[in-house]
């Protein structure tokens, strides 16, 4: 009986390549002032890049985290809060919100559950009208309970229908990890907007005028912090130290010496501790001089507001 011969050929070579899908795209972290914007951006990009106090109007630029991963890079956007403004300073504070209603792929749209006053009416128009995701963050619902929770998850469902509704504690990191995940989803197929190896769009000093901002808002009280400007003149590194000199702008002469203090001591507290979170943020030894300086009513002033970067 004849077996079937069987002979064993070598399969020809074949090249098969996958292309990893790529998303990018531009999440804007829209809301009232002290919702906890900035902690969250910190938060997700694990790196202290908007600086945070318990007072309103801390946040006066837009700032950009670029959050990257090998298929994913997310833009992140911490903006001013929503407010009616008052003087020059506040409407530049608020064209910085208005541009975020305009380039977004999706909004985090962060409320927080302990605020019972009146909710911005225009944002709430603009998101339910932009046809643009949102994702609805109800924060610091460690200070509320579960049936006050479900109340305001559905009075929000009903202002914002289109909204995904998330409860977070962002300063307590609850379920902020379910926020990427959902992001990667809701993001269109790009390329990266940016370099890799990029994690902000803005430069070193702007960081060194916020970190000695943020100590003008947590040492002085009442109308102080908000009178206060800060210029970093210069920023140079030798020998492995940084050394900076930056500029207090104040609007009047009793304002310059309530931040100098007696004997200087308040600008020394301050220079202080500015230095060590600075040192912090660079991974460098630092050098750092502060100097005061009287700019009359620049909060009103378009010109002086332009050249402080307020467009």
């Amino acid at each position: 009986m004849n077996s079937a011969l069987k002979i064993s050929l070598p399969l020809p070579f074949i090249s098969i390549s996958f292309k990893i899908m790529h998303k990018a795209g531009f999440v804007n972290i829209v809301g009232k002032p002290n919702a906890g914007k900035s902690t969250l951006l910190n938060q997700l990009m694990g790196e202290k890049l908007a600086i945070v106090t318990q007072k309103a109007q801390t946040t006066r630029h837009r700032i950009f985290g670029i959050y990257n991963e090998e298929d994913l890079q997310i833009v992140f956007s911490d903006t001013p809060g929503v407010l009616d403004p008052k003087y020059g300073l506040q409407e530049k504070m608020m064209d910085f919100v208005k541009d975020s209603l305009q380039d977004a792929d999706v909004f985090l749209f962060i409320v927080d559950v302990t605020d019972k006053s009146e909710q911005s009416e225009f944002l709430i128009e603009k998101l339910n009208k932009i046809p643009v995701p949102v994702l609805l963050l109800l924060n610091k619902i460690d200070q509320t309970n579960q049936q006050d929770l479900e109340k305001i998850a559905t009075d929000w469902h009903e202002r914002i229908p289109k909204a995904e509704i998330l409860p977070i504690s962002a300063l307590n990191n609850f379920n902020l990890d379910v926020i990427l995940p959902k992001l990667k989803e809701m993001l269109p197929e790009n390329p990266a907007y940016y370099d890799k190896d990029m994690y902000t769009d803005k430069p070193e000093r702007f960081f060194v005028n916020e970190a000695i901002r943020e100590k003008i808002l947590l040492n002085y009280e009442k109308e102080i912090p908000y009178s206060v400007e800060v210029v970093t003149e210069m920023f140079k590194e030798k020998e492995g130290i940084i050394f900076i000199d930056s500029i207090i702008y104040v609007e009047r002469e009793t304002q310059k010496g309530i931040i100098i203090g007696h004997k200087g001591e308040a600008i020394k507290k301050v220079g202080t501790e500015a230095r060590i979170d600075l040192e912090k943020f660079f991974n460098k030894k630092l050098h750092l001089n502060l100097f005061v300086k009287v700019k009359k009513d620049w909060r009103k002033n378009d010109r002086d507001l332009k050249n402080f970067g307020y467009r």
